[in-house]
């Protein structure tokens, strides 16, 4: 067994916890999962599959570490690549595209092709259009102030909409849309081997269906393609982020009860707006089976439920919460210089944020803090009290999504 099959199992079997060893850290290495198939741990995850007619790649790798994954790919095999698939146009999956195709050119070799479903062109002009603000985005949610956000993308060279089947060197490989963190991904089939290559639609980890900062997810849909994942029998799965899981047993239990979470999510949500909830009513009310969060594969170190349902309720209902003071509010200065007059000042609010902090009602802490800081910008006693309120906000959470952006405020940012 590999040091990726190795690691995998002990988180599997619980001997590694994932709060000790983040599943998503990448070992930088490549391993042979299965005859033909290697495994490239990066971030994102590279699957290799030798054909007659050379490689294929599902994904190429992040702009950050596509000479390593290039490297990695050619200590297994020095075959062309022929054709790179695409499970979705996020920047950690298609960057290595390039190191292959100056390879190619360098070479003599015919450039490689390249799949994606036919959103993905769509993503890519507009993640040029909003590459300050996915900078911004990016700075918080993963603490890389100072990264550039990449304009300059390979594009597909052909998409598809719903399904297709590519035969490809004596190896078929079917692929699938289905929207889940994005709407444009693609999860692959290779039914000879049944081996199943998800991308992001498994990560290790509570899916990546309610981020705060980025745009619409789909828990239902996504859930939906678990399910059919679920059907086909597979003995090998390799992820988008994490760990590859083996045997059919497991796969098929890893899937259904990813898919089982969100439906819980989605359709508690559902049904309570149907009846009229507020969002904050919804909030207090639905939770996760704390039996799947307890799994290895579905802990909430990256996203995390509650943002899940916040993203159900953007989904089908919009922005407006229910309160009807939050359709039109006051300037947020105004409000917390009201309130600040009627506390006996933004001190008195910045004073009893801190005692709550002691207490541990942290997140009432930070409401207060924060009126504080608005109602009197300038005092820098209460900048200080601001900044160890969300670094102890921060310190106590586990969705790295959560601890990014209160780590932010706290850095005054």
């Amino acid at each position: 067994m590999g040091t990726i099959s190795d690691l995998a199992e002990k988180l599997w079997s619980g001997e590694t916890s994932p709060d000790v060893r983040h599943p998503w850290l990448p070992l930088h290495e490549i391993e042979e999962l299965d005859r033909g198939l290697a495994f490239v741990s990066s971030f994102a995850n590279v699957a290799a599959v030798e054909t007659d007619d050379g490689l294929v790649l599902i994904d190429t790798g992040s702009f950050l570490l596509a000479q390593q994954v290039h490297g990695a790919v050619r200590s297994w095999s020095g075959r062309p690549l022929h054709t790179a698939i695409y499970t979705h146009g996020h920047v950690d999956h298609v960057f290595g595209t390039a190191v292959f195709d100056a390879e190619a050119r360098d070479r003599g070799w015919r450039v490689p092709r390249v799949i994606a479903h036919e959103g993905v062109p769509a993503r890519f002009d507009r993640y040029v259009k909003t590459a300050g603000l996915n900078r911004a985005i990016n700075a918080r949610q993963f603490r890389a102030a100072g990264l550039e956000w990449p304009t300059n993308y390979r594009y597909p060279d052909e998409t598809y909409r719903e399904a297709t089947t590519l035969e490809i060197g004596g190896v078929r490989f079917e692929l699938h849309h289905g929207r889940g963190e994005t709407d444009d991904h693609t999860w692959t089939w290779i039914p000879d081997r049944r081996i199943l290559l998800t991308g992001d639609l498994f990560i290790w980890a509570t899916p990546n269906a309610g981020n705060p900062q980025k745009v619409q997810r789909y828990p239902g849909e996504w859930a939906h393609a678990l399910r059919e994942m679920a059907k086909l029998g597979a003995e090998l799965l390799c992820p988008g982020h994490g760990l590859p899981i083996r045997g059919e047993a497991r796969v098929r239990r890893a899937l259904d009860e990813t898919a089982e979470l969100l439906e819980v999510l989605h359709d508690d949500t559902l049904r309570l707006m149907n009846q009229g909830a507020t969002l904050e009513e919804i909030l207090r009310t639905v939770r996760a089976p704390a039996h799947l969060l307890e799994r290895p594969y579905l802990q909430p170190i990256y996203d995390e439920p509650e943002f899940v349902v916040r993203n159900v309720w953007r989904l089908y209902g919009g922005w407006y919460d229910g309160n009807p003071a939050h359709l039109k509010p006051a300037p947020e200065a105004s409000l917390a210089r009201e309130i600040a007059v009627l506390s006996g000042g933004a001190a008195r609010l910045a004073t009893r944020a801190t005692e709550l902090a002691r207490d541990g009602e942290l997140a009432l802490a930070c409401h207060l803090v924060e009126l504080a800081a608005q109602a009197a910008p300038g005092d820098e006693s209460i900048r200080r009290v601001r900044a160890d309120v969300y670094r102890q906000r921060a310190a106590g959470e586990r969705s790295l999504m959560a601890r990014g952006i209160f780590t932010t405020a706290a850095e005054g940012r």
